[in-house]
């Protein structure tokens, strides 16, 4: 037997750890949407190490697979710009969404893909197949410049011919176009500005005539002040979908035609992620009595049965904390989940024994790795105005090393993007990288993040700058208090709306010594002026109406108070960001450069909002441990 090592002694922020960038940038993939086409499992894989393009795979057991669209066709929509549902199998015929020409491409695994639409200025996403009709029906963007911004609808595209026709049109956004098994009806979303999918969308349903038009439209449920998500058929053709009518993101199941619905099992728990993108799903059936759903408290998702004639929940014995993706057939369901140690992955689990199977991992974990790894906790904090916050802690933890019984750990809080969205209970070797070298970590679900039900995530109405950037400062405050940092090591960082966060908070509260953003939002103003479509009322709700209370814009700008900061910063940006575009970083570091404030910008070309190749993670993560070792380690 050998000996366990005795920890060396050495600093917090020190220690090396075998979690490199190097291994976070070329061992690593990303995983996206799932399909189920009879007996095969297909999804999607961003790679790094091929400039982030996105194949989708037909899996097999033991990680094994088969790429569908070869190089250099990227699976990926720009529809909303942040995209989804950009993958469509259907008796065994693959249907996806090329990143470089937006159009439809189909094609046979070992085939070579074929486009289906027309090159032009339009976009799709979200499609559903008709095969009675032999047609698509999905949603289509079309970016023609005939209007100051594209035109949302939902089309019909005929497989045959490839003629496009519109069936539905006439408001601003549409999502989940779903068909009934019978072919017979068709339901989906649809919202208008300024609301966002999490604020208020309404769930229709028409009849499908005889020539695939649709007839005798009806409003289901939704409006403002109730956000509508995934609608979807029983297999005896009943309505699904989930509301937060009652507060919560919950079930629900239409009773009759009158449109009412029924709560199936109400709950203090969410059922939903917020809508970012297309295509997402927490729930499916698995035959007609059964429906498998996911759900989230305190950060942590749980897998359940629900037997939708008794009305009962099952949950199901499953070793994952967070869960994106729900698929079912008869006897299995398909996940993409992980937990705090398991990455993320591709699980299909057997209904019957409960047994699971993992078709992919993100990457693969070394077994010597897991002891680096560091637990979250949940935490619940006291902020501003009586009110309680909530976020994840994470403590350093390397077993090689131990730093001396005096010393405190330095503390990297994190805002996450969105805003409207949250951090989970979920394996990052992001944040392990961190960790393991003796760093601590919270992140942060500040008063507007998902999770927590509707009246939490309201709280960001008109207080995004100000809620958001209280509950990070007390969240640090906290952990100083607690005595679980050191109160002079303390760095605040995010990306989009987090870098938003991160440079308000060094702007406007003078608590954290070092801040870090990633293409983060530095002028609200100018963000709401100049971002897409599916954005570009989204700040009225988060400060308030505009040019009305342009005030608050430029009031929460960190860019006009630039004078403030003091601590040193770094910016990483894509040069291709077309949601933070690079002029928001670029205004701020030249603001600070000619107050001689210490900041570094590094701008990487042909990147987007949220970097995918290998190369820029790994760079941009050795540039902020620098950043670190030169502002806060090495200067104490």
């Amino acid at each position: 037997m050998t000996a366990k090592a005795v920890p060396r002694g050495a600093d917090y922020g020190t220690w090396p750890s075998p979690i490199t960038s190097k291994l976070i940038a070329t061992h690593s993939i990303r995983l996206g949407q799932i399909a189920l086409s009879g007996k095969d499992v297909y999804w999607v894989e961003g790679r790094p190490t091929e400039s982030g393009r996105n194949v989708i795979v037909r899996g097999g057991a033991g990680g094994s697979g088969q790429d569908v669209n070869p190089s250099p066709l990227d699976a990926r929509t720009r529809v909303h710009e942040y995209g989804g549902g950009a993958m469509l199998v259907d008796r065994g015929r693959v249907y996806f969404s090329h990143f470089a020409d937006q159009r439809l491409y189909r094609c046979r695994p070992g085939r070579q893909p074929a486009p289906v639409t027309p090159e032009g200025p339009w976009r799709y996403a979200d499609a559903v197949a008709d095969p009675d009709r032999d047609r698509l029906i999905c949603i289509l963007e079309d970016h023609s410049g005939q209007r100051p911004e594209p035109a949302n609808a939902i089309a019909a595209i005929d497989l045959a011919e490839g003629d496009i026709r519109v069936i539905e049109q006439g408001n601003d956004f549409y999502s989940d176009p779903r068909l009934s098994p019978d072919g017979m009806r068709l339901a989906w979303l649809t919202w208008n500005h300024p609301d966002m999918p999490w604020d208020g969308t309404e769930l229709w349903v028409a009849e499908v005539g005889a020539e695939g038009e649709l007839n005798n439209r009806r409003l289901v449920a939704g409006g403002p002040g109730e956000s509508v998500l995934q609608p979807e058929w029983s297999p005896q053709g009943q309505l699904y979908f989930i509301s937060d009518r009652d507060g919560w993101w919950n079930l629900f199941r239409q009773v009759g035609s009158s449109g009412s619905a029924k709560a199936l099992l109400p709950m203090q728990a969410e059922f939903a992620h917020p809508r970012w993108l297309f295509g997402q799903s927490t729930y499916a059936f698995e035959s007609a009595d059964c429906l498998v759903c996911s759900y989230t408290r305190d950060a942590r998702w749980s897998l359940a049965r629900l037997d939708t004639q008794q009305g009962t929940l099952e949950t199901l014995d499953t070793p994952y904390s967070y869960i994106a993706e729900v698929r079912a057939a008869p006897g299995r369901v398909v996940l993409r989940a992980s937990s705090a140690t398991e990455p993320e992955s591709i699980v299909e689990l057997d209904m019957a024994t409960g047994r699971c199977s993992v078709l992919k991992r993100s990457f693969q974990i070394p077994a010597e790795f897991e002891e680096y790894f560091s637990i979250p906790q949940h935490l619940t904090f006291p902020t501003d105005q009586g009110r309680t916050a909530y976020g994840l802690f994470y403590p350093p933890r390397n077993p090689r090393f131990q730093a001396p019984p005096e010393q405190l750990p330095p503390l990297i809080v994190v805002g996450h993007g969105g805003p409207t969205s949250a951090s989970s209970c979920q394996l990052s070797l992001e944040t392990q990288y961190w960790t393991s070298r003796g760093f601590s970590l919270f992140e942060v679900n500040y008063g507007g993040s998902t999770g927590y039900g509707r009246a939490y995530r309201e709280r960001l109405k008109g207080g995004w700058g100000i809620v958001d950037v209280d509950d990070c400062v007390n969240a640090a405050r906290y952990l100083i208090d607690q005595g679980k940092v050191d109160g002079d090591k303390t760095v605040i960082k995010g990306g989009s709306a987090g870098g938003y966060t991160a440079l308000a908070a060094l702007v406007f509260r003078n608590l954290f010594k070092l801040g870090v953003s990633y293409y983060g939002v530095c002028d609200l103003e100018h963000l709401l002026r100049f971002t897409h479509k599916f954005e570009s009322h989204y700040l009225e709700g988060l400060i308030g109406p505009y040019p009305k209370r342009r005030d608050l814009y430029r009031e929460r700008s960190p860019l006009h108070f630039a004078d403030r900061l003091s601590v040193p910063v770094i910016f990483f940006q894509g040069s291709e960001d077309k949601v933070v575009p690079p002029d928001q970083a670029e205004q701020m570091v030249a603001a600070l450069r000619d107050k001689g404030s210490p900041v570094e910008y590094l701008l990487f070309e042909g990147e987007q909002h949220g970097f995918l190749r290998s190369e820029t993670i790994e760079r941009s993560l050795r540039a902020e441990a620098d950043f670190y070792n030169a502002h806060l380690i090495k200067s104490s």
